[in-house]
């Protein structure tokens, strides 16, 4: 089990850099559906891993960091029904 969720872990922090990668190199937008759904994947992953290792700190951040991205889909879910 520790071994699958190292493997998580590793997985979604390779997912999050490559989110902020794309961004930063301006292949995709910052409010994309793209970059939201790296963002939301790669932080599940990681919470995954930080919950079970018992890195509550580290786990509050991802967990914010899930809402933040869910908020940004749900807005541009909005304005696009809006237009």
């Amino acid at each position: 089990m520790g071994l699958m969720i190292d493997i998580l872990g590793w997985c979604g922090a390779f997912v999050v850099l490559l989110a902020y990668a794309l961004v930063s190199t301006r292949r995709v937008e910052g409010d994309s559906l793209a970059y939201q759904l790296l963002n939301v994947a790669g932080a599940m992953l990681l919470l995954a891993n930080t919950a079970y290792q018992g890195a509550y700190p580290s786990s509050f951040v991802n967990a914010i960091w899930i809402g933040i991205a869910i908020f940004a889909l749900c807005c541009r879910r909005t304005e696009s029904t809006l237009a």
